[in-house]
Formats: structure tokens, C-alpha cells, sequence
């Protein structure tokens, strides 16, 4: 189904339901911040249609995709795109994080796409499982979540990165072409110093 080496599979090839997806240029952006290798073990936190999880997990071949969504038709969505696009190295995590990730295996490389109200358990949970070379990518539309994820983990002497990113993407008007913006996406970088 993905013939190319590179992430950036176009929104309209998942299967797409009423849960939210981390459209094509963040995610592509969110994935080169990851830094993933081979065999990286990966935890995708509020997976939604699981679009992160299959990106990853077509650049880590010979590692492990952990795909964490609490809501049951995101569960369903993610599976239905394992297949689409035959990757067999995702594992759907059906839970609400931070429990669900509690009998995870340390991740090399964790996205947080979603944390509702849990976000500094999640956190919580992350830092102390995370190993020691590891990258933590955070996505957040509001600055809120901007704030409190760049603050978290400053405080606790990581390396923190935040980029905001404006994306306009072409949509035909008639005979004329107009730039439609998205949604500013925050985009936080993590990595243990040292």
C-alpha cells in the first residue's frame, strides 16, 4: 500500500472514522522528531485511527508498535488500517493511559497524540519507563498543553524542544486555487539530557 521509504502517507488512504487523526504533514514532522530506528520500541498514546502507529511501524520493521486508544471505535480503526496497510508489528493497547500502559515494555520512542485529563500521569508513567536514550514527541493544539508539557519536563532536566507549526494546505475555489489554513499545531520534543 506504501511503496516509499519516507512518512507522509495522504490523510484519505486510512480508514477514517469520528476519532481524531494527526493529519499528513504533522505527522510527518512529529515522525522525523522521533528519530525512530528499526528496531525502536514504540508507544503511540491516544492512537486514534492508529495513523502514527502504522507510520512507525513501517519504519520500525523489526521493532514493536504499542497503539494505546481507550475508545472502542479507534480500537476498531486502528485495526482495520494494520490491515490495510499489512504492517504486523503493532500491538492494540484497548485502555485508558496511564493504566494501560503500566505492563508495557520500556518504549525507545513515545508520541503522545491525546491525554485527556491524564496528562501528567501519562507523564508520570513515561518518564519512568522510558529508556535511557529515548525521545518523547508531544502534540498539543492548545497552549496549554504547550506549556505544561514543555514545563514538565524541563523541570525534570530534560532537553525540550517546542515548534508551532501553521500548515495551509491548497483547495480549488472555481477556476482559482486558495491556501485553507489548519489548526497551529504544538509540537514538543523531549529527550533525557546528558
Amino acid at each position: 500500500m506504501w511503496q516509499y521509504m519516507t512518512p507522509g502517507i495522504p490523510d484519505e488512504y486510512f480508514v477514517r472514522g469520528n476519532v481524531p487523526m494527526t493529519k499528513e504533514e504533522i505527522r510527518v514532522l512529529s515522525i522525523s522528531k522521533l528519530r525512530l530506528k528499526e528496531d525502536s520500541v514504540v508507544w503511540d498514546i491516544g492512537a486514534g485511527t492508529g495513523s502514527v502507529s502504522v507510520e512507525a511501524a513501517l519504519i520500525s520493521k523489526k521493532g514493536v508498535v504499542y497503539s494505546i486508544e481507550k475508545e472502542e471505535e479507534g480500537v476498531r480503526l486502528i485495526n482495520e488500517n494494520i490491515k490495510k496497510f499489512n504492517v504486523e508489528n503493532v500491538v492494540v493497547v484497548g485502555g485508558l493511559a496511564p493504566d494501560a500502559l503500566l505492563d508495557l515494555p520500556s518504549p525507545d520512542r513515545v508520541f503522545i497524540g491525546g491525554t485527556g485529563d491524564k496528562m501528567y500521569q501519562i507523564f508520570d508513567i513515561v518518564t519512568t519507563k522510558l529508556k535511557e536514550d529515548g525521545v518523547v514527541v508531544v502534540n498539543g493544539i492548545t497552549l496549554d498543553t504547550a506549556y505544561s508539557a514543555h514545563h514538565y519536563f524541563k523541570q525534570r532536566l530534560f532537553t525540550v524542544q517546542t515548534i508551532c507549526v501553521n500548515v495551509s494546505v491548497s483547495k480549488e475555489a472555481g477556476n482559482k486555487t486558495m491556501m485553507i489554513s489548519q489548526n497551529p499545531v504544538y509540537i514538543i520534543t523531549v529527550k533525557r539530557e546528558g
